[in-house]
């Protein structure tokens, strides 16, 4: 079975898509990650969002691999482990533009169909359920209003020791949702055939209980 998770940014995706993943017993595969990752290399190569060539260079000789473990996933970037490194703001505020490139998404989506391949999967991240595995069984649009994601990243962030304002982080993510709706390949949308899942004023705990019971009807009808 694969189960797609869509959403904006801070709706709880990873967070539920983890917890669906231990559960059941499925690999997890966390998108959004894989597109933190190569900002990181973006930022580190001071490569330019124009630099066709530069981009096609850096993709090439990327290595990306998502390692599963008790105490979570480790993302590793040409071997070395950028887990924390991937969550600072510096790559918050550019991970849209390097993801709507066309170039990324050609090179993440094929990446991302591999894994997809080997068995039973959730998979969370804007294109799941549209692009990367439109004929997943489960097809989630997971959400919550603007303000609720936007208090939910602050205190992401305080907890990781950045010192950032509720309303800078609010603001960013008004206008990551602007970038990832408008950006003209594989925009942010829900599927036709997806269930809209609002988790605003909602735990953790009641979301995956939420999904459970939907992946329980499916499995019933399958």
């Amino acid at each position: 079975m694969r189960i797609a998770i869509d959403g904006p940014a801070g709706a709880g995706k990873s967070t539920v898509a983890k917890i669906l993943a231990k559960k059941l017993g499925f690999t997890y595969l966390d998108t959004g990650a894989m597109y933190r990752a190569v900002t990181v290399l973006f930022l580190e190569n001071n490569l330019s969002l124009a630099d066709e060539n530069g981009i096609k260079r850096l993709l090439e000789n990327a290595d990306i691999k998502i390692i599963p473990g008790d105490e979570g996933q480790k993302i590793l970037l040409n071997e070395r482990d950028v887990t924390d490194l991937i969550r600072t703001p510096q790559v918050s505020e550019l991970v849209a533009k390097v993801s709507a490139l066309p170039e990324v998404r050609e090179y993440l989506t094929e990446l991302q169909r591999k894994i997809i391949a080997k068995g039973n999967v959730v998979a969370d991240g804007r294109d799941i359920g549209t692009v990367v595995m439109p004929e997943a069984e489960v097809k989630i649009f997971l959400t919550a209003s603007a303000e609720e994601r936007a208090r939910r990243r602050h205190r992401e962030l305080l907890a990781r020791g950045y010192e950032v304002s509720y309303e800078e982080v609010f603001r960013e993510v008004l206008k990551r949702d602007e970038l990832d709706t408008t950006r003209e390949i594989s925009p942010l949308r829900k599927a036709e055939d997806a269930i809209l899942v609002d988790t605003t004023g909602l735990k953790i705990e009641e979301v995956v209980a939420k999904l459970l019971e939907i992946i329980g009807r499916k499995q019933d009808v399958l």
